[in-house]
Parts: structure tokens; C-alpha cells; sequence
């Protein structure tokens, strides 16, 4: 599995070269291979009051519209990188959003650097959702590359499958809260919550 993730590090490397000499063909294919990542932070970043209101797909599109504009500002090099500097800006949207909702003086720093904050911490959490028991000590630093390969797994799960693993292993919910959620008892969501994370290990390795 090990030279895979090279082989991928290699191809985002090099698209984000290519997309800083100006090559719109690159910045499209790269910031497009981050469209599922954003919007599943999108989702667990969004105010529980206002997931009724409010589209994340919309927050996601406003953020790659902003991340096109301005990658010019990117400074990394590799899809690490990117992946902090694109949660920076969905972090800017959200709190923009929530303003706008709540039409309130919050503190517009201190709820950034919050939802930065939360943002990093769903990341985090998404690495940790499959054991990857064979790769090095330096391949398992990659995790937040892999967080990537792990949303666009998470987008061809089954509705039902994905709410039950964003919940549970996302957003850290207890079992009591996910079948309160899921309005199914706490013996079946963790069934569930088994057979999703069963089905989305051959998902992520075919990406591998």
C-alpha cells in the first residue's frame, strides 16, 4: 500500500506545481479532487440549528470559487498543505454563514480559529476511521492525505451507511445520540455502524 500513497503524493505534488504556473486544467483537477473531503467538514462544521437552512454543498462551492481565485496566496507544496489551507477557507465561510443567520457581533477571530479548530479535529478523526496496521511510521503521518481518499470512499457509501460512520466516528456521538438520530435502537446502529466501516475498507483500497 505503501508506494501507492507515494505514487499519489507524487501526482498532487506535481498538479499543484503545475497549477501555480498558471495551468487551469491543474488547479480544476486538483481543488475538484477535494469537493467530497470539504463538504463531508462542511457538514459536521455547519451549527446544528442551522443544518435546515443551510446547503453544504453551497458552503463548498463558495469556498472552492475562493480557493480558484486566490491560489495565487497557496505557499505549500503538497496535498497536506493544501488540504489546511482549503479548511482555513471553509472555516471563513462558515463563520460568515453563521453571521448571516444569526445576524450577531460575534467575534468573527475567535469563532475562525474555532471552527479551524473543529475542522482539524474532524480531519483527524476521519484518518482514524480504518486501521492501516501495514504502513510505516512515516506513511501513517500521511493521514491527513488519506482523510481525502477516505471522504470520496464516504460519498459511494449507502445514505444510511455514511450518516451512521459521520455520526459514530466523525463527530464522535454517542450511541445513545446516534440512535436518537437515526430514530433506530442502539443494537442496530452499531450492526449498522459495523457493516458500513466493513464496506468502506474495499472502497478506499481500490483508491489506494
Amino acid at each position: 500500500m505503501g508506494p501507492r500513497m507515494d505514487n499519489r503524493d507524487r501526482d498532487a505534488c506535481s498538479l499543484i506545481e503545475r497549477a501555480r504556473r498558471g495551468e487551469a486544467e491543474a488547479r480544476d483537477q486538483l481543488l475538484e479532487s477535494f469537493r467530497n473531503y470539504l463538504r463531508l467538514l462542511a457538514y459536521t462544521g455547519l451549527e446544528e440549528a442551522l443544518q435546515d437552512k443551510a446547503d453544504p454543498s453551497d458552503v463548498v462551492q463558495e469556498t472552492m470559487l475562493k480557493a480558484h481565485a486566490n491560489f495565487g496566496q497557496f505557499r505549500g507544496r503538497n496535498e497536506a498543505e493544501l488540504a489546511g489551507w482549503l479548511r482555513q477557507i471553509l472555516a471563513r465561510n462558515l463563520t460568515d454563514l453563521a453571521r448571516r443567520f444569526h445576524q450577531a457581533e460575534a467575534r468573527r477571530v475567535d469563532r475562525e480559529r474555532s471552527l479551524e479548530e473543529l475542522l482539524d479535529q474532524s480531519s483527524l478523526a476521519l484518518g482514524k476511521l480504518v486501521a492501516i496496521d501495514d504502513l510505516s511510521p512515516s506513511e501513517n503521518a500521511q493521514h491527513r492525505e488519506l482523510c481525502v481518499v477516505l471522504a470520496d470512499a464516504l460519498a459511494d457509501l449507502s445514505p444510511d451507511y455514511r450518516a451512521v460512520i459521520v455520526l459514530r466516528s466523525l463527530e464522535e456521538r454517542s450511541w445513545e445520540e446516534v440512535a436518537g438520530k437515526m430514530r433506530r435502537s442502539t443494537g442496530a446502529v452499531r450492526m449498522l455502524w459495523a457493516r458500513a466501516l466493513a464496506g468502506l475498507r474495499p472502497l478506499i483500497e481500490a483508491r489506494l
